[in-house]
């Protein structure tokens, strides 16, 4: 089954720590919804910009999709 990365894109100075904010919320929205999900994290692209990303089954894509409104997504590969 192919897997999507859903991303949330955050810039400025406090990028970084906005975005391990972020992947907490995550975290524990996987947890209230006892979703199959581990693949969470954060990517520094630059000193001013960061993501924070959920990786999800496709299957899954639609409902997590338009609870959290990620900001995009790609699909996901084993190598990222």
């Amino acid at each position: 089954m192919r897997k999507l990365k859903l991303i949330w894109d955050f810039r400025g100075p406090d990028a970084s720590k906005i975005a391990e904010h972020h992947e907490i919320h995550l975290k524990e929205y996987i947890q209230l919804e006892h979703l199959n999900v581990t693949s969470t994290g954060i990517e520094n692209l630059s000193d001013i910009h960061t993501i924070a990303f959920l990786v999800v089954d496709e299957n899954l894509m639609k409902p997590i999709r338009d609870a959290l409104k990620p900001h995009r997504g790609q699909v996901y590969t084993e190598t990222e």
